[in-house]
């Protein structure tokens, strides 16, 4: 991670207070609208809390989102306005340990209704190679560290259906609480989308059953508890950030392992830089293709939304990994 890119505390502190008087000379209006209106106004941190809200909230939110499509979620920097905005919503939706300025701004916002998803399921630690076994529990059944803001949690937790759909119950329940009035469909919509994420589920479990081969090899290090979830090992080139620069070292493990686990693909994403996979790939002989962790959709995603891209990730590593 960038670190040098972050707002430190104490300049969100003064933003916020920049970002109060933009929003009272600037927003007028929309706060009117807003409160002329039914809506809850919902503020999420990124991609998959934003499709969260507004497939549980439906037409009784209006969604916005911190990190605009094509950003990096790991690296925003928040705009004073963006900040004041925070103590102005009805409901904020966020995943602590994953952006640290948003992290830094809602404790300075005051806001009451704040959701962290990390809450609402298990976090485990996931080293840069991460299989089925490769992971520590407590007493509680909780990884090394159960929380985002513990070192060494992953938050990653929406690449794996099953966690998603325990976060989705938990944001359904909140969004209940908050606007008790419309509960009933909050529910509803709830139910939906675990139905969805069930169906997704199965199809990773089937889809990936008999492979011929268990690892893939990709340059951001999102997919441990996907790979955990469906037996498979994930080799990072780096780490969790995926701006990170591998080791000569790890390189060189790459290769040793790629040739004796038959891994075949160097995965990529759409919203880092390809050029470690490419190069990687050309020293071992491998194919490269698009993994989508998912922080964000653009025109350059394989569908349009979070379970669109989902099954677009499962057929790409069906052929990576040789799926019969």
């Amino acid at each position: 991670m960038n670190v040098s890119r972050l707002i430190p505390t104490a300049a969100v502190a003064g933003a916020a207070v920049l970002g109060l008087t933009a929003l009272t000379a600037c927003s007028a209006s929309d706060t009117a609208d807003r409160k002329n209106g039914d809506g809850l106004n919902v503020v999420a941190s990124f991609y998959p809390m934003q499709f969260l809200a507004e497939r549980i909230g439906g037409k009784h939110v209006s969604v916005t989102t911190l990190t605009k499509p094509g950003v990096e979620p790991h690296d925003l920097e928040l705009s004073p306005r963006q900040i004041g905005g925070l103590a102005d919503a009805d409901f904020v939706l966020y995943l602590k340990g994953i952006q640290p300025a948003v992290d830094d701004a809602i404790k300075q916002s005051g806001v009451k209704n704040v959701v962290d998803a990390s809450t609402l399921t298990k976090l485990e630690t996931h080293s840069t190679e991460t299989g089925p076994d490769d992971h520590d529990h407590d007493e509680h059944g909780h990884g090394e560290h159960g929380h985002g803001d513990e070192a060494g949690a992953d938050p990653h937790i929406w690449l794996d259906p099953v966690k998603y759909a325990e976060v989705a119950k938990g944001v359904g329940k909140s969004l209940e609480k908050s606007d008790p009035d419309h509960a009933a469909d909050y529910r509803k919509n709830t139910e939906a989308l675990v139905t969805e994420l069930n169906s997704l589920n199965s199809a990773y479990v089937s889809g990936l059953r008999n492979t011929a081969t268990k690892t893939f090899v990709t340059t951001h290090s999102a997919f441990g508890y996907l790979a955990e979830r469906y037996g498979l090992t994930q080799e990072g080139i780096a780490g969790v950030d995926p701006e990170a620069e591998p080791s000569p070292a790890r390189i060189k493990e790459i290769h040793t392992v790629a040739k004796k686990d038959g891994a075949t693909t160097v995965f990529f994403e759409t919203l880092a830089s390809d050029r470690t996979a490419k190069t990687l790939a050309r020293d071992t002989g491998l194919r490269t293709d698009v993994l989508d962790p998912l922080e964000g959709i653009t025109d350059k995603s394989k569908g349009t939304d979070y379970i669109e891209v989902m099954r677009s990730n499962l057929a790409a590593l069906q052929k990576a990994l040789g799926a019969k």
